[in-house]
């Protein structure tokens, strides 16, 4: 099958009839129809049909080695410079449609799965059967456009240096038995977003791995399971797209990504979806020998640079609605956040400017500037939410709803809430944008997303002092010591 388009993944999300539970409730019918989840699945169905459009299907789609048949750009192992830029322009593409504010597009793991699928040789250290998976599962997922959600972490119980789970009940998933029909897992994970949006999910390791006091690795294990697996089951948060119109909540009506709690309640998986289980060197090499790192994070700082963009469309427009431009401490907040936006575009350009060949055969970004991306992002994305509240000041709580303007007050309204360009219902529409990207439920949440995504900030500090080469600028400074004076 090629690239799908939004009609058929939304049918194939509908027919899965995932175990998701909502507000106490375990979701029955479609779940494309029920409240919490059509916007999302509307907005991402989209994206699909954005593939089959003549004037971009070049850019969004490209050949298959396997089949001939045309599938997406994001599934793509980069072989040169043209590649690396092809998903670039690919990836922003689908970022301007969710104005960068679906974090878990399906380009997202469809990179994590190409650097999987592209490097499962190293996998033959588990086995040569758990190599052969992953490569068969990377070419199953592009052929058939499937779309997935993933988890990452435990949950957090105890987030002590030293804590071991000695609960007498399993919390954090993990193995309990290996048997002729699979591995068994048994108990939570987090953080699976789009866990009900999506035909499967991905299981990857929470991090390096000790053996256990009787030897035993019952935490290292990645594998890949249709969401409607027997035993899986998804838990949501509070939904922060309430059932209101676009008016009102113009970005949370479309793209609030849920976020939930993954529960394996013992769920056998199939050997031939397992791809590690129990080798704690395949487990804790897997992200820096598949070439994980540079490519995920290229996609994301791709992404977020389209999300910052639109930020500053928000903050130029606030100021041309209310006529502020003159003011100098204004020229300074909209510097800060050019700054921030051609920074990203530097990091960018500098992977992609010292991209080298990986020992698998893809074409990779160097990761030097992108580690520097992660530490930049989380400090400046919550910077410019605050910069639209310094703009926008009282006009973001003075914000009626689409009822009020269909009301005998509306009159009133468009006559005591008009800017300097538009009359109220127009000013009101443009504040709570910008009031959605920054002060409700779903902005809060994009502000917690872009603080933490990519980990701990401190540990991501240490991550990059202890990644980052400095030998050769210590060497220089060796030099002009040893020179004579002048």
């Amino acid at each position: 099958m090629p690239a799908v388009n939004g009609q058929q993944y939304i049918d194939r999300i509908d027919q899965l009839k995932t175990n998701i539970w909502h507000e106490g409730k375990k979701i029955t019918g479609k779940i494309s129809e029920h409240p919490a989840f059509k916007g999302v699945i509307q907005s991402q169905a989209k994206l699909y049909d954005l593939q089959h459009r003549p004037d971009l299907k070049d850019l969004m789609t490209w050949k298959s080695d396997t089949t001939g048949e045309r599938i997406g750009t994001s599934y793509l192992p980069p072989r040169n410079s043209e590649d690396l830029e092809k998903r670039r322009l690919s990836i922003q593409e689908w970022a301007k449609l969710s104005c960068g504010m679906l974090g878990r597009s399906p380009d997202y793991l469809n990179t994590a799965l190409m650097t999987f699928g592209t490097s499962a040789k190293m996998l033959e250290v588990q086995s040569k059967q758990c190599a052969q998976n992953m490569e068969k599962y990377y070419e199953y997922v592009r052929e058939n456009d499937l779309a997935l959600t993933h988890t990452f972490i435990q949950p957090q119980v105890n987030r002590g240096s030293f804590y071991i789970e000695d609960s007498s009940e399993i919390i954090a998933a993990k193995m309990i038995d290996q048997n002729d029909d699979g591995i068994v897992i048994h108990g939570a994970r987090l953080l699976a977003t789009q866990g009900g949006t999506t035909d499967e999910i991905i299981v990857f390791p929470s991090g390096a791995q000790l053996p256990q006091i009787d030897g035993t690795v019952p935490y290292a294990y990645a594998f890949a399971i249709p969401n409607n697996t027997p035993g899986l089951k998804f838990i949501t948060r509070e939904s922060f797209d309430y059932g209101k119109s676009t008016f009102d909540h113009p970005l949370g009506s479309r793209f609030e990504e849920m976020d939930t709690i993954v529960v394996f309640d013992h769920v056998t998986v199939p050997w031939d979806r397992v791809f590690i289980h129990g080798n704690i060197f395949a487990n804790n090499r897997l992200y820096n020998d598949s070439g994980f790192f540079p490519h995920t994070t290229h996609q994301i700082v791709c992404k977020s640079i389209v999300k910052s963009e639109f930020l500053l469309g928000i903050m130029q427009k606030l100021i041309d609605e209310i006529n502020i431009s003159e003011y100098q401490h204004i020229h300074e907040k909209i510097s800060e956040v050019i700054v921030g936006i051609e920074a990203l575009k530097g990091f960018i350009y500098s992977s992609e400017k010292q991209a080298k060949m990986n020992q698998w055969g893809v074409f990779s970004p160097d990761p030097d500037p992108l580690l520097a991306a992660t530490q930049f992002y989380p400090k400046i994305y919550p910077r410019f939410s605050e910069i639209i509240q310094l703009i926008g000041a009282s006009g973001l709580v003075s914000i009626p709803t689409e009822a009020d303007f269909k009301s005998e007050l509306k009159p009133d309204l468009d006559l005591y809430l008009q800017s300097s360009m538009s009359k109220g219902e127009d000013k009101v529409k443009l504040f709570r944008l910008a009031w959605d990207a920054c002060m409700s439920a779903f902005g809060s949440r994009q502000i917690l997303y872009e603080r933490f995504f990519f980990g701990d900030p401190v540990r991501l500090a240490t991550n990059l002092y202890n990644k980052y080469n400095r030998k050769q600028f210590v060497d220089r400074v060796n030099e002009f010591l040893k020179s004579d004076s002048p």
